[in-house]
């Protein structure tokens, strides 16, 4: 049996709390495996820009990434967010590398194509290489990665955090037992936006199926789930999504919304 590997996706809401973070960073910590660490970048591009008068342009909830905002996400992303996660890991006894996608060439990516909507630079992950994030893992190390990725024109590029968070997690399945954790501020997928309790414990590709068919299942959920059965597809273990108090029990299937190919007994 292969070794296990927690790849972790923190989501900006956390980020921008900093005891919601702070309590967070302490459980992650305390995961008893190799772990990488995926993180967004939370509100704090959009306050720098502005403190620059540099324009945020959102379009249906991604941001248009122009050579200024490049600038501005780099250095909060690669830099503020990044090395304050390295900081305070290192406080709690995890020593954590904080890492963008072009550091080690670890995570490439494309220019995204303009099609409709010209977002600028923003990157598609082309390729993850997981040879040399293992090499990370099996000196100690845990790596914590930014959301920018790099091209083989040498431009740096803001890249989705769930997708990197995904992307990494496939590419590890070829050497390790994977469980891909996003962690954000509900408590998992729910059968009713407005009851934070209705927690969907369990989801295989028949109730997934079922609960879209209904309704229940929504909106910017549908394409998280289906990026969830994409990375179960090829080779990651176990998905789940959960409440960043919850991670450790999550770890053990005991909190969030686990989603599996086969239903979990």
């Amino acid at each position: 049996m292969s070794q296990p590997l927690y790849v972790v996706k923190i989501g900006g809401n956390v980020i921008d709390n900093p005891e919601a973070c702070t309590r967070f960073l302490n459980d992650f910590s305390k995961l008893d495996a190799p772990k990488i660490l995926v993180h967004g970048g939370g509100k704090v591009a959009t306050q720098m820009a502005a403190k620059l008068q540099i324009e945020t342009q959102m379009v249906e909830g991604r941001r248009i990434t122009d050579k200024a905002m490049l600038d501005v996400v780099t250095m909060v992303y690669g830099g503020l967010v990044n090395k304050n996660l390295v900081a305070q890991l290192q406080s709690f006894n995890c020593n954590a590398i904080g890492l963008t996608g072009a550091d080690g060439g670890i995570i490439r990516s494309v220019k995204r194509l303009v099609k409709t909507i010209d977002y600028g630079f923003v990157g598609d992950i082309e390729a993850v290489n997981a040879k040399q994030v293992n090499a990370l893992l099996s000196s100690g190390l845990i790596p914590v990665i930014a959301p920018l990725t790099y091209s083989i024109e040498g431009l740096l590029l803001n890249t989705n955090a769930d997708t990197m968070a995904s992307a990494t997690a496939v590419a590890m399945a070829g050497l390790f037992e994977v469980n891909l954790i996003y962690c954000f501020e509900k408590k998992g997928v729910l059968s009713d936006p407005d009851d934070d309790n209705a927690v969907i414990s369990q989801l295989n590709p028949t109730s997934y199926a079922s609960y879209k068919a209904s309704g229940v299942i929504n909106k910017g959920m549908i394409p998280k789930l289906e990026s969830a059965f994409e990375a179960l597809n090829e080779g990651v273990k176990q998905v789940t999504i959960c409440h960043a108090d919850e991670l450790l029990a999550a770890a053990k299937s005991a909190a969030g919304t686990v989603i599996a190919l086969n239903p979990i007994s």
